[in-house]
């Protein structure tokens, strides 16, 4: 139906960069106090560890989504909605439409940095159907619009009548919006643009306070920050109005439950409760709508909500979302490793989240979080090859996981095609005469601090090293370098008591400028050198990574009497391939001691540890064996490629710890129904 043509871009190196309008607030910031880095700014070194990364998405991730919206009918559901019949049957989920639109934002973003005709034209082939899909005043879905008498069975009879629970036609909305705004910025051309400015249009007509409209929520967020990214890109106000209108009545609504968030209105929550997701993207367009306008209340809400998600709701490896029912945030501490769901877009809103916040404050605590989530509960839903992905990620399993090309409910690798992109904007980040140095990889970057501009080079090994040198390698200019200290540097596994270090080791850090030692406290987690800098000044960052226990709070049941163990920004586990016993029935020395080892060849390459441990089984009399052995720990986000079979995170080192369920936790791969 559309001639495939998607070629192999070179190196992707991309963020969801700032807008071209001239507005109100600054484009570039999107109003906040801090501004980004934009990811065109920043260029990474192809074979790096994100440079891996960025490189399978760019050849394997985004090419298969596009093949699979094919393959699956995402394409033909299109084509249908021009040409409505009731002849057809209206499948799969109602929000497929977004999986097309998130592929393109993705494919966007690659082409900001190496424009390619052929993924252009690609591209442009598929808007053709989406604009031929759109009814005459904006309105764009397809699950209703192929057969208007017999829509999706989660659409209602009517546009919008179940949109606070199953229609997902908000949601599909603000999908479109950051794939056109997306394709916009990559190609000057409006025809994705313009789609999603007449939906837009017709749902603020439709939708709001006003006599004769109707006062409805999504009931899947993430329409609140793509309407504020589409006040930024056009400078009308009224999208930002109907993104705060969308916040502010929440809780108002017929919907009032905690699944979706509506179970109280936005500002009288505290607690991150109901799909993950979903209240993820909902604290993240709260945090843009109050960058832009200002709201200060907003704010205080989100604290609070970040406060109880990292004392009482974070997972180790930076996932969130406890239970697999409702695919939701469980009760306070309940953080179960066998049946964790950990969704995989869920850890991708936990770094919007977090990411907001340090733009809102400019405290190292949410890179903290941010960075754990990325190095271990994020990259472990995409294979190392790009090709295979996990909708959970349990930190427990007895061999009923495996990533998989693609879902029924594609949410999974179709954020992965966008987000992966998105990373090097990350790195760095401005604010008046300070540059914020958050991410540790190798890169080049182009900075501008007011009308002068600097350009970085960062060399480091980093996550298997904690060395990094940092040149000037263009500009003369005062500024102040805000180093950002890790939290595992400086003994805080987390910005809170939930997990805490349990060796009594004592990590260091030295920082140096052009070989003199750098002194000095440290403000909200950074080292801050402020002096006259000049090209060739080169900063000398030395972390001191050596592997550690960590011990949860002891309110979290399922770890109590076990430890994880990780090093640098990692989490490491115990899996099956690289031990030949149940990893499952170990017990570790009281007081480990671990060997790191680099394998160049296991993984893509990573650094291995290995401890003594004792091994737990039954001899042939029925009594208790116990044998000494070495246990062998990869990275977390490295599991699971070399087939099905037992993994742990949380490590036994007290007699009496629970051990992983023989029942096989709930293999929910294909899981949607909740989305």
């Amino acid at each position: 139906m559309v001639k495939h043509y998607f070629s192999l871009l070179f190196l992707v190196l991309v963020l969801s960069g700032e807008l071209f309008a001239q507005n109100k607030v600054d484009i570039h910031s999107g109003g906040y106090p801090i501004t980004p880095v934009p990811f065109t700014s920043v260029k990474v070194v192809p074979e790096s560890f994100w440079g891996q990364r960025l490189k399978a998405n760019r050849e394997v991730t985004i090419p298969l989504a596009f093949r699979k919206c094919e393959e699956s009918g995402r394409y033909d559901n299109f084509v249908k909605a021009a040409h409505p019949s009731e002849k057809y049957k209206v499948g799969g989920s109602p929000f497929d439409d977004t999986d097309v639109y998130k592929t393109i934002e993705g494919a966007s973003y690659s082409l900001q940095t190496y424009p390619d005709e052929k993924l252009e034209k690609y591209i442009d082939s598929i808007l053709v159907i989406v604009s031929a899909a759109q009814e005459a005043d904006g309105y764009l879905y397809t699950a209703r619009t192929m057969n208007p008498k017999h829509p999706h069975e989660w659409a209602g009879p009517e546009r919008w009548v179940l949109v606070e629970s199953l229609s997902h036609e908000f949601y599909d909305l603000g999908h479109m919006i950051e794939g056109a705004v997306a394709y916009y910025q990559a190609t000057g051309k409006r025809n994705f643009l313009d789609i999603a400015i007449r939906y837009a249009d017709c749902v603020c007509e439709a939708i709001g306070d006003a006599p004769g409209q109707k006062c409805l929520v999504p009931g899947h967020q993430i329409v609140e920050m793509a309407l504020v990214r589409l006040y930024l890109a056009t400078g009308n106000e009224k999208y930002l109005k109907q993104a705060k209108f969308f916040l502010d009545a929440r809780g108002h609504t017929a919907r009032r439950d905690a699944y979706c968030q509506s179970h109280k209105p936005v500002l009288e929550q505290d607690e991150a409760v109901g799909h993950a997701v979903r209240a993820t993207y909902m604290y993240a367009g709260m945090a843009d709508v109050a960058a832009v306008t200002g709201d200060t209340a907003y704010i205080h809400t989100i604290d609070r909500i970040w406060e109880n998600i990292v004392g009482k709701k974070l997972y180790i490896t930076g996932g969130i979302g406890a239970r697999h029912d409702g695919e939701a945030f469980g009760d306070n501490y309940e953080l179960p490793n066998l049946a964790a769901y950990n969704e995989t877009c869920a850890a991708i809103g936990n770094v919007y989240v977090n990411y907001r916040l340090f733009l809102l404050h400019g405290e190292a605590k949410y890179f903290d979080v941010l960075e754990r989530t990325l190095y271990n509960g994020l990259i472990s839903g995409v294979s190392l090859d790009g090709g295979t992905f996990f909708y959970p990620n349990p930190l427990s399993s007895v061999g009923n996981y495996s990533r998989q090309s693609w879902f029924g409910c594609a949410c999974c690798p179709s954020n992965i095609c966008r987000f992966i992109p998105s990373l090097p904007g990350y790195v760095y980040a401005v604010k008046g005469d300070e540059v914020y140095v958050n991410l540790f990889l190798p890169n080049r970057a182009t900075l501008n601090l007011g009308k002068k501009k600097v350009v970085l080079e960062q060399e480091t090994l980093y996550p298997w090293n904690g060395d990094i040198r940092l040149t000037v390698a263009q500009g003369h200019s005062p500024f102040c370098m805000n180093i950002r200290i890790p939290g595992w540097v400086r003994n805080q596994v987390v910005p809170s008591t939930l997990y805490t270090y349990a060796d009594n080791q004592e990590l260091g850090y030295r920082v140096e400028v052009n070989g003199e030692a750098v002194k000095g406290e440290l403000k909200n987690g950074y080292l801050c050198i402020d002096r006259i800098w000049k090209k060739g000044d080169v900063v000398n960052i030395h972390f001191d990574m050596e592997p550690r226990l960590v011990k949860a709070n002891d309110q979290v049941e399922a770890d109590r009497g076990r430890v994880a163990i990780e090093r640098g920004p990692l989490v490491y586990c115990a899996e099956w391939p690289d031990n030949d016993f149940n990893v499952h029935n170990i017990l570790l020395n009281r007081y480990p001691s671990f060997e790191v080892t680099w394998q160049p060849d296991l993984l893509n390459g990573v650094c291995t540890l290995v401890t003594p441990v004792q091994v737990l089984s039954y001899g042939a009399d029925g009594k208790l064996v116990v044998r000494d052995a070495r246990l062998t720990l990869i990275p977390y986000y490295a599991w699971a490629h070399r087939g099905e079979g037992d993994m742990d995170v949380w490590l036994p080192i007290e007699v009496g710890a629970s051990s992983a369920s023989p029942l096989m936790a709930p293999n929910l791969e294909d899981n949607g129904f909740f989305h």
